[in-house]
C-alpha cells in the first residue's frame, strides 16, 4: 500500500472518513502511530521544559509578524501563498527536462546561498515533479527524493519563521522517508521536525524525534562517510534540542560525542551529501548550545577559533557571524554584537533580515543602542530589503 499525494492532503485536511484509511497506512508502511498523530494534531502538545536561568530562546509569534511587517522583511506573499497551495494540492508536473536529482541539487544551491525568494519560486514546482515521479515509479528512491523535497521546504521555511507550513512539510518529509526506509533520509526529515517543534514550545516532542533519528542512523553501522557525517549531526542536533529544554548535562554529553564523531570528518565535505557536517560545524554548533543554555561566555569561548574560511557557503558563513551575534547580545556587548551582525549581513544579507530573531536583535539594537558604531547601517538594511 502506498500513500497518494491526495490521500496525504485530505488526511492532513482533517475529514474522518479517512482516519480508518490512515490507519491502514500507518500499519502497512511502518510509520509510528506517534509521528502520525502529530501530524494530524490528535496528540496534545507537550508543556514546554524551561531551564530557570536559561535565555528566551522562543520568539513570540505575534512580535515575530509584526517586526517583519513592520520591516517589510516578509517574503513576497504571492511566493508564499504559492508554495501553501501546492502544500493543499499537488501541482501539475512542470515539464522541466531536467533530472529530478539535478533539480534537488540546483533548490539545495539556492537555500545555501541564502537566495531565499528564488527557492520560495522553485518549490511549488519540484514538489509537484517529485510527487509524480514518486508515484509512477513507486520505489524507495522516488520516496526518499520525495522526502528531500519536503525537507528542504521545511528548513527554508523554518529560518523564514513561518512554523506552520514549516511543521507541514517536515511531517510530510517524515512520513515519506519512513515510505522510503532510509535512514538518512529519515535522519534529515527528523532534524526539521525537531527544529519546528522547539519554535513551538514541544521541547519533549523534539528530543524523542531527535533521539529516535540518532538510533536509526546508528542501525546502519556507520559504515559509509555519508553515514558517519548523518551520525555526528543528528549528535550535534541531539545537543542543540537538549539545550533548548534546559537539559544541561545531555547537551553537554552530546555535544562532545558529536565533536569526537565528527573528527575524522574532512573540513571540505564532498559535494551533494546530505549531511555537510564538519569539525568547525560541530563547534559551531557548540556556540548555539552555550548560548541556549545561557551561558555566553562558553558560547564565545567555543567560537575563539571560528573563521568564515572554514564554511563552504555564504548560509553557513552567514550563520556563524549571527551565532557569534547572538552570543555577544546575550554577554551584553552591543558593539561586538552589530560588528558580527554587519560580517554576516556582508556574506548573506538575508541571514539577517530574514530571520526573525536575528532581525529582532537588530531592531533592539536600533532602540537601545542607536550610537552604537555599525548600527545605523544594519538599520539600512531595512530599506535595503524591501526595495
Amino acid at each position: 500500500m502506498r500513500c497518494s499525494a491526495s490521500t496525504v492532503s485530505r488526511l492532513e485536511g482533517g475529514r474522518h472518513g479517512d482516519l480508518p484509511l490512515l490507519k491502514a497506512a500507518a500499519v502497512e508502511v511502518g510509520v509510528p502511530s506517534e509521528l502520525l498523530a502529530a501530524s494530524l494534531g490528535l496528540r496534545a502538545p507537550t508543556p514546554p521544559t524551561v531551564a530557570v536561568d536559561a535565555p528566551s530562546v522562543r520568539e513570540d509569534p505575534m512580535l515575530r509578524r509584526t517586526v517583519i511587517a513592520a520591516a517589510g522583511l516578509a517574503a513576497p506573499l504571492s511566493l508564499l501563498g504559492g508554495l501553501e497551495t501546492a502544500l493543499a494540492t499537488t501541482p501539475d508536473p512542470s515539464g522541466s527536462p531536467l533530472p529530478l536529482d539535478a533539480r534537488l541539487a540546483s533548490a539545495r544551491a539556492l537555500f545555501d546561498a541564502s537566495r531565499h525568494t528564488d527557492l520560495l519560486q522553485a518549490l511549488p514546482g519540484l514538489l509537484g515533479d517529485a510527487h509524480h515521479a514518486a508515484a509512477a515509479a513507486r520505489t524507495d528512491l522516488g520516496y526518499a527524493r520525495l522526502s528531500t523535497a519536503y525537507t528542504l521546504a521545511s528548513t527554508l521555511l523554518n529560518k523564514l519563521g513561518h512554523y506552520g507550513p514549516s511543521r507541514l512539510t517536515a511531517d510530510r518529509a517524515s512520513t515519506y522517508a519512513q515510505v522510503s526506509g532510509s535512514p538518512l533520509a529519515a535522519a534529515a526529515a527528523a532534524r526539521e521536525l525537531a527544529a519546528v517543534l522547539r519554535h513551538q514550545g514541544q521541547e519533549a516532542a523534539a528530543q524523542r524525534h531527535i533521539t529516535a533519528a540518532v538510533s536509526g542512523i546508528e542501525t546502519t553501522g556507520l559504515a559509509t562517510d555519508a553515514q558517519a557525517s548523518a551520525y555526528a549531526q543528528m549528535l550535534a542536533s541531539t545537543a542543540y534540542t537538549a539545550a533548548i529544554a534546559g537539559d544541561r548535562d545531555q547537551a553537554l554529553t552530546m555535544i562532545r560525542e558529536a565533536g569526537r564523531a565528527a573528527r575524522d570528518l574532512p573540513h571540505q565535505p564532498p559535494p551533494g551529501r546530505l549531511f555537510p557536517i564538519t569539525p568547525a560545524a560541530i563547534d559551531l554548533y557548540a556556540v548555539g548550545v552555550h548560548w541556549a543554555l545561557g551561558d555566553a561566555g562558553h558560547a564565545l569561548e567555543a567560537g575563539r577559533n571560528l573563521h568564515a574560511g572554514q564554511f563552504a557557503t555564504p548560509e553557513r558563513k552567514g550563520r556563524m557571524h549571527t551565532d557569534l551575534a547572538r552570543a555577544w547580545w546575550q554577554r551584553g556587548n552591543p558593539e561586538q554584537t552589530a560588528a558580527e551582525l554587519l560580517k554576516a549581513a556582508r556574506v548573506s544579507r538575508s541571514e539577517v533580515t530574514d530571520r526573525p530573531p536575528i532581525w529582532q536583535i537588530v531592531t533592539e539594537l536600533r532602540t537601545r543602542n542607536p550610537r552604537t558604531a555599525g548600527v545605523r547601517e544594519l538599520g539600512a538594511l531595512a530599506g535595503a530589503a524591501s526595495s
